[in-house]
């Protein structure tokens, strides 16, 4: 199993500024000192070894989407933010032909527009033959995607895409097969309600997508549902928006959760990896990189088991399971 990160931000889509830029070419050259470098090849073994990431790099700004490979079947992704355009493009590269004949199963957390935006930029959709299916907890999800292409918003109407869509709606406490995989689906607290779902393979890799989910001291008992639903998990994929400080102050009530949380979360259900997700929009690459050091360093103080790893996911991340 893979999984494939193609948007990780939460609420709207962000692009460098042209200063951002040129603040990352000149810490990049300031740390080269001067060096000159061969060929591409060793220039690029340079950003990608010696600087910091969120120097030679960066996490991205497209809106929330992940893909579940299993290498086989139909393709599976959680939630159609602005990422599911790079998605769709390299889905039907992936696809080869024209893409007739061939299934996209899409699983949505929710209906805000930050996780459903991208849906009228993906190619399939337009493709005669194609099938798409959108599994969802919500019972109005083809109501979100009918009015976000209405002709006040969008010029593309939702009856002009040529694919054959259609909607299922889940429900908790249930395993569904689909495709190769095995899908639970739990609810979450978040406006308008949130899903977070469990995917295995047949050969028993499992990953859980969670975000958009708060949790609360007043609500003990929707965090030890969580516990249960990511027990020994290869994979958390957590809602990390906000620091603690800022969840349980300024941003209580928002919807979202915290990287301290995800931790002890992880730590009690004995999960094996941790993908921080869903960076706030405002914070800097560096931002990130240093939320990114601070759990994992969280991470060692507070571990009385196994190590948890810790990821940061960013745009083109892939992880391997």
């Amino acid at each position: 199993m893979q999984v494939r990160f193609w948007g990780t931000r939460g609420s709207l889509p962000v692009a460098p500024q042209a200063s951002t830029i040129t603040d990352k070419v000149t810490d990049a050259l300031l740390a080269a000192g001067g060096r000159r470098f061969a060929d591409r090849d060793e220039a690029e073994a340079f950003i990608r070894d010696e600087l910091p990431f969120a120097v030679g790099q960066g996490y991205g700004g497209a809106t929330s989407c992940v893909e579940i490979d299993t290498g086989q079947g139909a393709f599976a992704v959680c939630d159609m933010g602005s990422g599911v355009r790079e998605f769709g493009i390299d889905s039907m590269r992936r696809a080869g032909a024209d893409g007739r004949d061939l299934e996209w199963h899409f699983f949505m957390s929710h209906l805000h527009w930050d996780h459903i935006m991208g849906f009228p930029f993906f190619a399939p959709a337009f493709v005669e033959g194609a099938k798409i299916v959108i599994h969802s907890g919500h019972a109005d999800a083809e109501d979100a995607l009918r009015r976000q292409q209405e002709e006040i918003s969008f010029p593309v109407a939702f009856d002009w895409l040529k694919a054959d869509i259609t909607f299922r709606t889940l429900a908790p406490g249930r395993n569904y097969a689909i495709g190769d995989l095995s899908v639970a689906l739990i609810e979450q607290e978040h406006s308008h309600q949130s899903f977070g779902y469990r995917f295995t393979d047949k050969a028993g890799k499992n990953v859980v997508y969670s975000t958009d989910a708060e949790y609360k001291i007043a609500n003990m008992d929707a965090e030890a549902a969580m516990v249960d639903f990511i027990a020994e998990t290869d994979l958390m994929i957590a809602d990390t928006m906000y620091s603690l400080a800022d969840s349980v102050s300024m941003k209580e009530d928002w919807g979202h959760s915290s990287n301290i949380v995800a931790v002890d979360l992880c730590h009690r259900a004995r999960a094996r990896r941790l993908a921080l997700f869903h960076h706030e929009p405002v914070y800097s690459d560096a931002d990130i990189e240093q939320m990114h050091a601070e759990t994992i360093r969280y991470e060692e103080l507070t571990r009385s088991g196994n190590a948890l790893e810790v990821l940061c996911s960013y745009d083109g991340l892939c992880v391997e399971l």
